[in-house]
Parts: structure tokens; sequence; C-alpha cells
């Protein structure tokens, strides 16, 4: 049983003409319809939460002087396992993204580079490999090889060690080129033929990775500052795959963030900070450790305001001057101020129009950083504890706003308003605020 609602006639009741009266009908009909949309909550969007938003692409501190110095020495000793998983378990808890592992790729050390493997995989690390050929720089005896030899034996090792590597890892055939092989094209002058040889290799490497089918970054060739200087043109740095990576040890904070700024200008790149650290005694002078991490946390500060800057290791965890632990695994002030950067504080909240409805792709920037918003409207960015600012939020076809984050509490929804609303969706608001 149902009931038949003649529209003519409450029409007629009214005294409506008949044109008129099917004009209002339509025009409830299609309201009704935009109604019953605009009822669908939002919670029926996916939301794609952020995993561990970071300052940095690359947050990575490095293991030189003992994965590559010890390499032969403790190769055969299996307590060295003990220190190995102490200092990756160290690193890992920095909240770090890669730990840089320098032992050589000659098959004499495969064993102990296994195990450093080990240790990172164990502890939810990626890798930064940053060892290379012994014979290139003549390491531990080994031989000189020609640039040709370099090419062939890093494809091959690629190859036939796929096991070692996972996706997301970052692979240096060579760090630091200049130094070995035929010598420093500062000296020799034989700029062209060291591009050529980087090239070549990016190339070879690029192909090995796909035919083990391991998505890594093999276009990280660390150099000293000036040697980027020399050879990291806008074509060069394009042919690499787009990325500058520099060791580069300066005085003060301050130079170390214009070079960076100068490289990227040059190059038109991406820039990392592929070794930095303090102390070093000829070139800093002499610090305290309270003078150590006040240095880093001078430059960190500064750092996170760059957005050409997507990476950066920590040179060196344990050894030498510029360590971030002891020998006897004691953590120096600096382990926290890389701890406050490398784990920083969320920014989080949903943007929504004044339907209710989630903003996908709207922007919020916070200093340097940027968010997009995803389906659900939902963003997170990284911020230190204590930095305060203003959160400013633009989408298309809607009014900016800025918020103030003494005034944020992370989950906030903010409202953005129409620019220019059209006609239904004012007739959509209107309902919304009235059924709401």
């Amino acid at each position: 049983m149902y009931v038949k609602i003649d529209n003519m006639a409450i029409c007629r009741n009214f005294r409506i003409t008949k044109p008129y009266c099917r004009m209002i009908a339509a025009f409830a009909a299609i309201t009704a319809i935009l109604i019953i949309v605009d009822s669908i909550p939002p919670a029926l969007a996916s939301q794609t939460i952020i995993k561990n938003p970071r300052f940095w692409e690359v947050q990575s501190i490095d293991t030189m002087k003992y994965s590559r110095d010890l390499s032969r020495e403790k190769l055969k000793d299996p307590s060295f396992d003990a220190v190995i998983d102490r200092q990756v378990k160290a690193i890992a808890e920095t909240g770090a993204t890669h730990v840089a592992i320098s032992t050589p790729y000659d098959e004499e050390f495969l064993p102990i580079l296994k195990r450093w493997v080990s240790a990172a995989r164990n502890n939810n690390l990626k890798i930064w490999f940053r060892g290379n050929w012994s014979g290139w720089e003549k390491w531990f005896d080994y031989k000189s090889i020609s640039r040709e030899e370099h090419i062939k034996k890093t494809k091959e090792f690629i190859i036939a060690n796929k096991d070692f590597f996972e996706d997301g890892d970052i692979f240096s055939a060579c760090p630091e080129c200049e130094n070995g092989g035929p010598g420093d094209p500062r000296r020799t002058g034989d700029a062209e033929g060291f591009k050529s040889f980087l090239i070549s290799e990016y190339a070879a490497t690029k192909k090995a990775f796909v035919e083990i089918g391991r998505s890594v970054s093999s276009n990280y060739h660390p150099m000293n500052g000036d040697m980027a200087r020399l050879i990291m043109d806008k074509e060069t740095t394009t042919a690499l795959g787009g990325i500058v990576a520099i060791d580069h040890y300066v005085k003060y904070p301050e130079k170390l963030i214009q070079d960076i700024k100068d490289l990227h200008q040059q190059s038109g790149g991406k820039v990392v900070l592929a070794e930095f650290g303090a102390p070093i005694p000829d070139i800093h002078g002499k610090m305290s450790d309270a003078d150590q991490a006040k240095w880093l946390e001078s430059l960190l500060e500064k750092s996170i305001e760059l957005p050409e800057l997507i990476g950066l290791n920590y040179w060196v965890n344990v050894g030498g001057t510029t360590e971030l632990w002891t020998e006897k695994n004691e953590a120096k002030p600096a382990v926290k101020v890389i701890e406050r950067y490398f784990k920083p504080e969320i920014l989080s909240g949903t943007i929504r129009n004044e339907l209710d409805k989630p903003i996908a792709g709207a922007t919020v920037m916070f200093h340097s950083k940027k968010a997009q918003t995803d389906e659900a409207g939902f963003f997170q960015i990284p911020k230190i504890s204590g930095q305060n600012g203003s959160i400013n939020i633009s989408a298309d076809e809607y009014i900016d706003q800025t918020i103030k984050t003494e005034k944020w509490n992370n989950g906030n929804i903010v409202i953005l308003i129409k620019n220019m609303p059209t006609f239904w969706f004012r007739i959509l608001r209107f309902f919304h605020n009235l059924f709401s």
C-alpha cells in the first residue's frame, strides 16, 4: 500500500501555475539529493597516516672508524658482533633513518659487511653503503685499480650480493672518489674525465639495481665541497640524478649553511650533507663536549630552514674527535641534540570546508616545511620542541588562514571559507547550517 501525492493538486491549492509548480518540484528534488549527498559523513573518506614525518629524507650517522678501519682486524673476531650491535642500536635510538657503513666491497671483507648489514636490519635501519674498493685508495695494501675496473667490479658486486640491499638504501660506489684512482682532478686538471667516470658509474649501478629488483639510490656521490664547486654544474648534476652530496667541514655553521645554498644555486640540484661533524681540531680548534653540542644545535637549527637540503650524515659515531659516543658507549650531550632534530614533535590536524567536507591537497606551511593534506584533509608536519610561529594554510578556491602555534592543539579541525562560492554551494551551506 502506498500514498500517491498529487503535486499538481498541491500547486492548485496554493494557486501556483503549472510551469512554476514544475520548477519548484525540480528544485526541491535537486535540493533533496544534494542534502543527502552532503549528509555522508567525512569519516567515510580514507585517511593516510604519514609515518614519522621528519625534517630530512635521510638522517644518518656514520660508523667509519669501526666499520672500515677495523674491518681486517675484527674480521674473524665473533666478539665484535656485540660492539656492532651496541653501536647500531644506539644510532637507531636517535631517530636515524640510515646507518652509514664504510666496510670495503672486496670479497675479503664480505663476511664482516654482512654482520653490519644484519645489525642494521635488526634495528629497522636502512643502510647508506659508503665503502669502496680497497684498491682505489690502496687501503689494506691492495693494488691500485683503474676507473674501468672500478665500474666493472661495482656492478658485479651489486648483482652478486643482492641480499645485502633493501628498498630505501643508499649506495655510494666511490665516496670522495677524488682521493684515489688517477688522482685529484684539482691537481691533474682532468675534471672532464672525472665527470665522465662518475656518470658512467652511476649509469652502471642504476642498471644493476634495476636488474636485482631493488629500489636503491645510487646517485649519492660524496665529494669534498671544493670538488663539488669544480664539477657539479647543472648539466653534470642532472646526469648524476639531481643530487649534490658533499663531505664538508668548516669552522662556522653559518658558513656551512651558505655553502649549501651556493651549491644548490650553482647545480640546480638538491644537496645532501654526506659528511659533517665537529670538532676537527685543525678547523674548529679545541671544543668541550658542551661546545660540540652548541655548534651542532646552531647548525641543525639553521638547516631545517633549507628546503634544498634533503639529507645529512653525521661523522662519526665512535672514534675520533667528532664522536657522539665514547669508547665506553657513553653518550655525549650532542646525542640529545641529534635526537631532538631526528625525532621532532609533530603538528597535525584536519582541513575541511564549510560543509564539513575534507579538503584534499591543501598546503600547510610551518617555517620552511610544507605538507599536503590527504583525502581525509589530514596533515602532519615536523617541528622542534618549543619552536613557535605561524601555520599557514591554503587551498585552491579557498581563503588562506594563518594560525599561531600557541593556539594550536593537535587534532584541531580548521574550516576554510570558499573564496567565491557558487550558487549551489550557498544552498548546500544554508541547509548544512540549518540541520547541523
